[in-house]
C-alpha cells in the first residue's frame, strides 16, 4: 500500500445467496419490507454523517449505468458531490463534473493516484471490479450488506477471485430493515498454488 493513512473499502449490498444483481442486471429486490425489532435504525442524520466520511467512489461501468438509471427514474444520484471514478474501456455518458473514467492499470491507479489524494476510498461495485481489487491486494476492508432475500441466480459479489482471501470479522450490525452488515478486515491474500 502506498499510503497507510488511506483506506480502501469494498462495499456492496447483496442477497443472502451472494448476488448483487439479477442475471439481466436488475436490482429491483433491493427494497426490503422485512422488520427486525432488535435492529438499529438508519436515520437520515446518521446516514448523512457516515457518507461525509467517504472521500471518493470507484465503480465498474455496469454499476455506473445502474446509478444513471436510478437517477433517470428520479431517485437521485447516490454519490453526492464526491469524486466518482468509473473503471471502463467503453464510451459512457458523463452526466456530472465529479465523474471521471479510467481504463489503465488498477494497482497504479489506486496506489499512485487515489491513495495519495483520498483517505477513504470506496469501491461500490460490481463483482468484477471487487474481485480485481482483492486479487491485486488493494482492499483493506470489505463491508457486506446482506438483504433478507434469496434471488437464486445473478451476478456474484466477487467474480473470479482465483484464490483464497483471508478475512477477520471486525463488526456485525443488524438493522430494523432486516439488513445485516458485516465488516471484515482483509488480512492476507495468499499466493495461488
Amino acid at each position: 500500500m502506498a499510503d497507510h493513512d488511506s483506506r480502501v473499502t469494498i462495499h456492496m449490498a447483496a442477497s443472502l445467496d451472494g448476488f448483487i444483481a439479477r442475471k439481466d442486471g436488475r436490482v429491483d429486490w433491493l427494497e426490503t419490507s422485512d422488520e427486525f425489532e432488535g435492529g438499529d435504525s438508519l436515520d437520515a442524520d446518521f446516514v448523512e454523517a457516515f457518507l461525509r466520511t467517504i472521500d471518493c467512489y470507484v465503480m465498474g461501468s455496469r454499476t455506473y449505468e445502474t446509478a444513471l438509471n436510478f437517477e433517470a427514474k428520479g431517485l437521485g444520484w447516490s454519490y453526492g458531490d464526491k469524486p466518482t471514478f468509473v473503471l471502463t474501456t467503453r464510451n459512457l455518458p458523463r452526466t456530472r463534473d465529479t465523474v471521471e473514467f479510467y481504463s489503465g492499470d488498477l494497482s497504479s491507479f489506486v496506489n499512485d493516484r487515489l491513495r495519495r489524494a483520498f483517505r477513504s476510498i470506496w469501491f461500490v461495485g460490481g463483482g468484477v471490479v471487487s474481485g480485481e481489487c482483492l486479487r491485486r491486494g488493494l482492499a483493506d476492508e470489505i463491508r457486506y450488506s446482506i438483504l433478507p432475500i434469496l434471488i437464486g441466480d445473478g451476478a456474484p459479489f466477487f467474480e473470479k477471485l482465483g484464490r483464497d482471501v483471508i478475512l477477520h470479522l471486525a463488526e456485525v450490525k443488524a438493522y430494523k430493515s432486516g439488513i445485516v452488515e458485516l465488516r471484515y478486515e482483509v488480512d492476507i491474500i495468499p499466493d495461488p498454488k
